[in-house]
């Protein structure tokens, strides 16, 4: 009986504890989504993200310090996704021209942010200027994603495609410039294609590494 007891205390409704908190993390970051993705972070207090998800701010606080650690685990899993599509969109182009991988990486990367115009607000507007933490988790994927570039850079070089530089500040240029350029697509109401911004995108990337 005594064991019996210890079970019905850690399940509820057929759920663990475990269970219900996993639950409700992904409730709160499901509003976090849609508020940060919708009305701004600036706008979501704690209690509206709380109504949101159907939570008590004790839960909320069980999950996350603040605010912006749920904007850093939203940030993290949009841009985790995209870092993985662009790698398996490379997976099998080892031997294809540079222009060709870029566009398979450009489109994998601006296909997964911008599939969800929540995504684009998040992963474009609300990530930048929100506090000294908030920058620091930004400059780190913004490091991890010149670092891919330059190593892509490097491949070129290998194969004859471009001549061997220092492409550091050609890389988080480009950065600065897919991010722009996917913004503005974002906030353009479909009067651009996003074929288009792509296109532009690879462009750029691919003068950037071969420019002499």
């Amino acid at each position: 009986m005594a064991g019996t007891g210890a079970v019905a205390r850690r399940t509820y409704g057929g759920r663990s504890a475990g269970e219900r908190r996993a639950e409700r993390r992904e409730r709160l970051l499901n509003a976090g989504l849609e508020l940060f993705g919708t009305e701004g972070y600036a706008s979501s207090s704690i209690e509206k993200l709380c109504n949101n998800a159907g939570v008590s701010t004790r839960n909320f606080y069980e999950e996350f310090n603040n605010r912006e650690d749920l904007l850093i685990a939203l940030h993290d899993r949009i841009i985790e996704q995209a870092f993985q599509a662009v790698r398996e969109a490379l997976q099998d182009a080892s031997e294809t021209p540079l222009r060709e991988r870029f566009t398979r990486a450009v489109r994998a990367f601006v296909s997964t942010t911008a599939s969800d115009p929540r995504w684009a607000r998040l992963s474009y507007v609300e990530i930048i200027g929100v506090s000294n933490a908030v920058e620091q988790h930004r400059i780190a994927w913004r490091e991890r994603w010149t670092e891919f570039l330059v190593s892509e850079a490097k491949r070129a070089v290998e194969r004859g495609e471009a001549e061997d530089r220092d492409f550091h500040l050609g890389a988080v240029a480009l950065i600065g410039a897919t991010n722009e350029l996917v913004h503005h697509w974002s906030l353009s109401g479909g009067r651009r294609s996003l074929d288009d911004v792509i296109k532009e995108i690879v462009r750029v990337a691919t003068a950037a590494v071969t420019a002499p």
